[in-house]
């Protein structure tokens, strides 16, 4: 007989609760960031934060959906949502739909909306290959396992790198690895398949003397100032400038017109010019909160693709602050990757709130199976029937 208490709805509270402050905090640095850019192209110093606040709003709606979608439904869309994928990233190449923005064409334009398609390609890339290495663990440590899921990530990066999109093609492909890591594949294979990579990102970035020097350029920035190093120095000047404590909230002089992508990609220079180290330790401390609740998630989720699918979100959203932030301290090349929660975006955020939405569904799952867990082991202590001791208990699904 199923107890009451089984029924209960269970909320991450420390999940959600991170998720909302970093955001909050993530509208108000954009209005900071970009208050005087909406000024003076678009004549409305609340443009950027306006668009900002009605994703978040849509966000948050798309966020409450998937906390109550039941994940399991994933495994039966998955097929579904990889084609979902592909037809995406194919619209961005239709001419009367591709979106260009400094030699780039990476969204599609729909009722008046501009859609980063490869942005939901690594949700749905996930959510693929958790589905189906969950469904190999026969025979996951055998090349025959771990290989023919990954070629659909490769027609994936190479369609994103069509775009071009270095980064966000990098990021999923080294998601899927750590997805195969995590589900049981041999080193060997992965090793193998991780050489193969490299080498071929390797060879793409030594076939275009720009892309090289893009690449490079983060290593003697102040050489390149007035090319490719300029966007990194001012991202310099920020953070030096910031100090400790900051200049102050609004005070930052970087953000007039001086660091490009101020309120996009470099919002953590702006954070670090107006707030200091201890607003970069803010960001950080709920980012840390956010990313081990979700290996925790993923430690005590029971179920395969359950426990696939928290990695892999965690695996992205950890790859995205460590390439963002790498880019604006100078430690990696500069890729345009955005930070979770903090930086100018539609596409990004949706996305990022959708996994987030998963996340808590996950622990959701996690929780409740716990419960019943300690209801049986109580059932067991309680009951009076002579059970031999070798008996196991009835297993938790």
């Amino acid at each position: 007989m199923e107890h009451e208490e089984n029924k209960g709805l269970y909320i991450d509270w420390v999940l959600i609760t991170a998720v909302a402050l970093i955001s909050v905090f993530g509208l108000v640095m954009i209005y900071s960031a970009s208050f005087v850019q909406g000024y003076e192209t678009q004549g409305n110093v609340s443009h950027f934060f306006d668009r900002q606040l009605q994703w978040i709003i849509v966000s948050s709606i798309l966020f409450i959906f998937f906390m109550f979608f039941p994940y399991r439904h994933f495994k039966k869309l998955s097929f579904f949502i990889v084609l979902a994928c592909f037809i995406m990233l194919g619209l961005i190449f239709i001419p009367t739909m591709g979106v260009t923005v400094g030699g780039a064409t990476r969204w599609f334009s729909i009722g008046g909306f501009q859609i980063q398609p490869s942005e939901f390609v690594k949700i749905g890339s996930i959510i693929y290959l958790a589905y189906v290495y969950s469904q190999k663990q026969s025979y996951i440590n055998t090349l025959k396992g771990v290989f023919p899921p990954l070629l659909i990530v490769v027609i994936l990066f190479l369609l994103i790198m069509r775009q071009p999109d270095l980064g966000t093609a990098t990021s999923i492909v080294m998601v899927a690895l750590l997805i195969a890591f995590c589900s049981g594949a041999r080193y060997l294979h992965l090793v193998s398949i991780g050489s193969i990579a490299v080498w071929g990102l390797y060879q793409y970035a030594h076939s275009a003397e720009y892309r090289l020097n893009r690449l490079i350029g983060h290593r003697n920035p102040f050489e390149l100032e007035a090319t490719d190093g300029y966007q990194l120095v001012q991202s310099y000047i920020a953070i030096s400038h910031g100090g400790l404590s900051g200049a102050g909230l609004g005070q930052s002089v970087q953000k007039l017109f001086y660091l490009p992508e101020a309120h996009t990609d470099f919002i953590l220079a702006i954070i670090s010019e107006e707030l200091g180290i201890i607003g970069i330790a803010f960001v950080f401390t709920f980012m840390l909160i956010i990313i081990t609740r979700g290996i925790i998630i993923g430690a005590r989720c029971k179920d395969t693709f359950g426990s696939l699918l928290a990695f892999g979100i965690v695996f992205q959203l950890a790859i995205q602050v460590i390439f963002n932030a790498g880019a604006v301290s100078g430690v990696l090349p500069i890729t345009g990757i955005p930070f979770p929660f903090l930086s100018y975006g539609g596409s990004s955020l949706m996305v990022t709130f959708i996994s987030m939405g998963i996340l808590v569904n996950i622990s959701r799952k996690v929780e409740r199976e716990r419960k019943e867990q300690l209801v049986n082991e109580e059932e067991y202590e309680n009951d009076e029937t002579e059970i031999p001791v070798k008996t196991p208990l009835r297993p938790v699904r």
